[in-house]
């Protein structure tokens, strides 16, 4: 069985929490080789074992894998173990045990955790966020999911996965204009700095950022601008220990 490929976040408590790359899994062709998406056209065989192999490699129960319907909304949903399809954009928990999967192809995969050194309970949250996620506020909502409940109010951390990077994602002046205007140059937009200002925006203290272009990678990543239909999704997973 091939190693998955992983970058993980060394998130500040007890949270095992990876993005995920093509590299891996079972699946062939278009969606070779760890593709997490059911929908999108592969054998369901295959997305559930690439689940599973997901799950394994970051300890955690598949058959507890909750998952959202990703709309591009703002929606974030408490995860609940085993739950998969209610629509939405994000999931946050503070129960242990509980894996937690964010599909994408180009949309910015994001992780947001209580940092518990200072005492606060464990909490984490993981975002999908396209332009309009970002721009109609879905970083604020995790964020907000995260501070509802006591020992909420302390240090929060993120980290911003990767996704289509400022050297290739062309927008028009539309999109251009809810956002920041030296976010976007020569009609280039940089999701990864808007992700960043959003998490710092919404009183996150530490951002982390991976800056890897899913356009720009084929090899690690797939992408929709880059092969549109049918092609696999990377994601993050992550889970409180």
């Amino acid at each position: 069985m091939a190693d998955l490929h992983l970058y993980r976040w060394d998130a500040p408590g007890p949270y095992r929490v990876a993005f995920t790359t093509r590299l891996g899994g079972v699946s062939s062709g278009p969606f070779a080789a760890l593709n997490l998406a059911a929908l999108g056209g592969d054998e369901q065989q295959s997305v559930e074992e690439n689940r599973r192999r997901l799950c394994e490699a970051v300890g955690a129960d598949p058959a507890r894998l909750t998952m959202n319907r990703q709309r591009h909304t703002t929606v974030v949903h408490r995860a609940r173990a085993g739950v998969r399809g209610e629509p939405g954009d994000g999931l946050w928990t503070d129960e242990p045990g509980v894996p937690m999967l964010k599909l994408t192809a180009d949309c910015v995969p994001i992780a947001v955790a209580r940092a518990v050194s200072n005492g606060d309970a464990p909490a984490l949250a993981v975002l999908h966020a396209g332009w309009r996620g970002l721009a109609d506020g879905i970083v604020g909502k995790g964020v907000a999911a995260l501070r509802r409940r006591e020992a909420g109010s302390g240090r929060l951390a993120a980290a911003v996965g990767p996704s289509i990077g400022p050297c290739c994602y062309e927008v028009g002046p539309e999109v251009a204009a809810r956002f920041d205007p030296d976010l976007t140059r020569e009609g280039i937009l940089d999701l990864w700095t808007a992700a960043e200002r959003a998490l710092r925006a919404a009183g996150v203290d530490d951002v982390e950022r991976l800056d890897l272009c899913t356009r720009c990678n084929p090899q690690l990543f797939f992408s929709h601008r880059r092969q549109g239909k049918p092609r696999g999704a990377q994601g993050v997973v992550g889970l409180v220990a």
